[in-house]
Parts: C-alpha cells; sequence; structure tokens
C-alpha cells in the first residue's frame, strides 16, 4: 500500500505573535481558547514581575507547536488517540505513546524552524 498525498493543513500556519495564535486556535481548536487566555495572562504577569520577555516567547512557541499540530487533522487525531493511551494504558502501551508523542512535538518543532514566519 502506498501512501496517498499529504494531507493539506486547514490553515497556513500563522506568525507566532498572540493575536495571530490566538485567531488560528479559534479557528482551529475553539475549546483551547480558554486555556490559551489562561496561559496568556501568566505568562504576561511572570514577563512583568521578572521584566524579562522569555515566558512570552515560551508562550508563543507552545501556541505555535499547538497549531502547528492541529492545524493537521490527522496529525491531531493521532495525538489524541495518543494522549488516551497514555492516561489508560498499561505500562509498556504508555512508553510507546510517549515516545510517538515526542515525535510528533519533535517534527512540529522542526517544521516551524524550517518556516519560521
Amino acid at each position: 500500500m502506498t501512501a496517498g498525498p499529504p494531507e493539506q493543513p486547514l490553515i497556513p500556519q500563522p506568525p507566532p505573535t498572540v493575536t495571530a495564535l490566538r485567531q488560528a486556535v479559534a479557528q482551529i481548536t475553539p475549546a483551547a481558547l480558554p486555556a490559551f487566555t489562561r496561559e496568556l495572562d501568566q505568562a504576561a504577569d511572570q514577563a512583568r514581575l521578572g521584566s524579562d520577555l522569555a515566558p512570552l516567547r515560551r508562550f508563543t512557541a507552545h501556541w505555535a507547536v499547538h497549531v502547528q499540530i492541529h492545524r493537521r487533522p490527522a496529525v491531531s487525531a493521532r495525538l489524541r488517540a495518543l494522549e488516551e493511551v497514555v492516561e489508560t494504558g498499561d505500562a509498556e502501551e504508555v512508553r510507546r505513546a510517549a515516545a510517538e508523542v515526542g515525535r510528533i512535538l519533535d517534527e512540529a518543532r522542526a517544521a516551524l524552524s524550517r518556516n519560521p514566519r
């Protein structure tokens, strides 16, 4: 069996700005918006208290990866299935699922670094 053509993403990868990422999250994973807002508030507070932009950079990097994964329905569905295994599987299943989750995250980060916005 040969693989079909690569899956087309639902949306283009947005630039790693708060506004663009919020719009993307609202479009592809609207249920994640409360977490996005909560984490943004925490990052902004940490940045202000520490006079350091690192928390905001970590925030945008995290959510850029989220969008990179979830804009591709097949990858998003696989990640959800693996997360279920991590929560309910036996030790060996959890180990294999966690390794695959790591690969998905690594591939998303690599794709972002190849195509910076």
